[in-house]
């Protein structure tokens, strides 16, 4: 019996490297982005941002990382430090897009995510490189004050009238369980790592500019929920935010991302503008003080604008001894939980 050859992926797969910059400047998380170089379908028509990215050549990159670190230089003029790899997406739908950079329309673009974690924005020397409030793509994820108003006014309404469009009394009970377990109603409590459901919830209800663009129907109205970004870039930073949000209670991440001298409260408002909640202050700081994390310097700071602090830095023996260990998270509840 003669077989059948299979299929040749090799020149019909493009491999496209991403990567999420975040740094905390004063009470704001930022991420690096770059200005959408293509008026091609789905980027945007020159308006919307993007994350630095480029393709993989397996020529002159040895390894992802090292392509990625690449790209990041050569199109913001920024050298990475820490750097993890967050995950793949390579679903059906996204070709058109990211076709341009990959190599050619009608190849299948499959993208690897990188995290990069940074104690300050560096910099910029690019004409075409900003460094974006991340809560500037995903509004409603920023509860320091309070309840945000976009979900009230926008985002609730809009997944209400989603869930009650559903065809039949299963399919919505689903999706009205779905929003609620995504957004913490009914009594499941607001979970700041659910960044992605969130996002992926609101493009499915298409709350978000991103699914209007992706069928071609942009013309009916832009959705007030957020800046775009091109092809599938602001459902990859939602993966880094919740990744990262995730990772700072088992892993002790958030070090990379503080100055080599800081308070006790410059690193609770470094942790609180990430994960989007304020904290009880004296809770995380006892937390802190018994964490093994950091130590003290000695040294006072009037830069508080208060009376004078005590300055502490990390303790490196401990960070790598417990390295397999994060941050006691104590979040103010809101009030409704």
């Amino acid at each position: 019996m003669r077989k059948t050859p299979a299929p040749s992926l090799a020149t019909n797969v493009a491999i496209a490297l991403n990567a999420v910059i975040a740094v905390v400047d004063g009470d704001r998380p930022k991420v690096l982005c770059v200005r959408a170089p293509t008026d091609g379908p789905g980027q945007g028509h020159g308006r919307d941002l993007a994350l630095p990215y480029g393709p993989f050549d397996p020529e002159r990159h040895r390894t992802f990382e090292i392509g990625v670190r690449e790209w990041v230089e050569r199109q913001t003029h920024v050298s990475l430090g820490y750097v993890e790899q967050l995950y793949t997406f390579g679903d059906k739908g996204r070709e058109a897009p990211a076709a341009a950079l990959a190599g050619g329309a009608g190849e299948r673009v499959v993208s690897v995510g990188y995290l990069a974690l940074a104690p300050a924005p560096a910099d910029l020397h690019a004409e075409d490189a900003l460094w974006a409030d991340w809560y500037s793509f995903f509004p409603w994820e920023d509860w320091r004050g309070g309840e945000p108003a976009i979900l009230r006014e926008l985002i609730m309404p809009g997944l209400e009238a989603w869930a009650g469009r559903a065809t039949g009394k299963e399919q919505k009970k689903t999706r009205q369980a779905r929003v609620n377990i995504a957004f913490g109603l009914d009594g499941f409590g607001w979970e700041e790592e659910r960044t992605l459901d969130r996002y992926e919830l609101m493009y499915e209800a298409e709350l978000v500019i991103e699914a209007l663009r992706d069928r071609g129907d942009e013309k009916t109205g832009s959705p007030e929920t957020g800046l775009a970004m091109i092809s599938d870039h602001r459902r990859i930073l939602a993966t880094a935010i919740g990744r990262l949000r995730g990772k700072l209670k088992y892993r002790p991440v958030i070090f990379e991302m503080v100055a080599p001298t800081f308070t006790l409260l410059q690193l609770q408002r470094t942790v609180e503008t990430i994960v989007g909640f304020k904290f009880h202050k004296q809770n995380f700081r006892r937390s802190v003080e018994k964490s093994g994390f950091v130590e003290a310097t000695g040294k006072m700071t009037g830069e508080t604008g208060g009376r004078p602090a005590a300055l502490f830095r990390v303790d490196r023996e401990g960070l790598k001894d417990r390295a397999a260990a994060g941050l006691a998270i104590p979040r103010l509840r809101r009030p409704s939980e």
